[in-house]
């Protein structure tokens, strides 16, 4: 999606540099609305694409965890590596919340999110979502290129932590605990106003520090990024830090809205 966009921002430029440089220029018009166009049949095909792998969130979901009757699907981010990840493997992330409809009238949203005056909120999960190269084609969805991991809360304070520590060399596992719960993950480390800070060591960006965190994943620290290497598909994708910062943000804060 970031080279979609850089390339709709590089189309307006050079259309806005035809257009004062040929101003008088039948010609230029052409190109400036043609550009337009572009940009505009861009943009709806990014949210068909959104909205397509939205609804094979919830698909996937339906299918493979039928114990939720009541649940919101929506898109946290949608391309959450790092503009620097050159990997064939890309991310797409949601946010899953499971609730329970407890309030005296059908109004279940107030329009930007959950009317928390008739819903009561049981459990949090993010879904995550690695694409291999191939995923979208002309066709729609190939779901064969696609990975799920369904997180909780729990599953994701225990990636933290062990990220934590490898990053840190710091083995406190319930100091690290203490500190992600009201703290902030930042390049240099977890920063938390009333329980103190941890840093993460300084490196350059060909050196790695691993984690065999599960049958499935191992967790990497690599030029201040956390990094998830895919055991089944042998692939490697850093997550951005404001793909954590959101996912970390959604399970410990209560927002305004989800």
């Amino acid at each position: 999606m970031k080279k979609l966009l850089l390339l709709l921002i590089v189309l307006t430029h050079i259309n806005s540099q035809t257009i004062n440089a040929q101003k008088n220029n039948g010609a230029a018009t052409a190109i400036a609305v043609g550009g337009l166009l572009a940009i505009g049949s861009g943009i709806s095909a990014v949210e068909a694409m959104k909205e397509q792998a939205e609804l094979s969130a919830t698909e996937w979901f339906l299918t493979n965890h039928p114990e939720f009757s009541q649940f919101s699907m929506k898109t946290l981010d949608f391309d959450g590596k790092k503009m620097s990840d050159l990997s064939r493997t890309s991310l797409l992330m949601f946010r899953v919340v499971d609730f329970v409809i407890d309030g005296p009238t059908k109004t279940l949203s107030d329009g930007n999110g959950f009317d928390y005056k008739n819903l009561k909120i049981k459990k949090k999960f993010v879904l995550f979502c690695f694409t291999s190269s191939g995923w979208v084609n002309q066709y729609g969805i190939n779901k064969n290129k696609i990975k799920w991991k369904l997180v909780s809360v729990y599953d994701w304070m225990d990636m933290m932590v062990a990220y934590s520590k490898v990053a840190s060399g710091f083995d406190g596992g319930e100091r690290i605990r203490d500190l992600l719960k009201g703290g902030k993950i930042i390049n240099r480390g977890i920063k938390n106003k009333s329980k103190g800070n941890l840093d993460f060591y300084k490196m350059g960006g060909d050196m790695y520090l691993v984690n065999d965190y599960s049958d499935d994943m191992k967790l990497i620290f690599n030029e201040h990024s956390l990094g998830i290497y895919l055991k089944e598909t042998k692939d490697l994708v850093q997550i951005s830090r404001g793909a954590i910062i959101k996912i970390h943000d959604f399970f410990m804060k209560k927002p305004k809205s989800l």
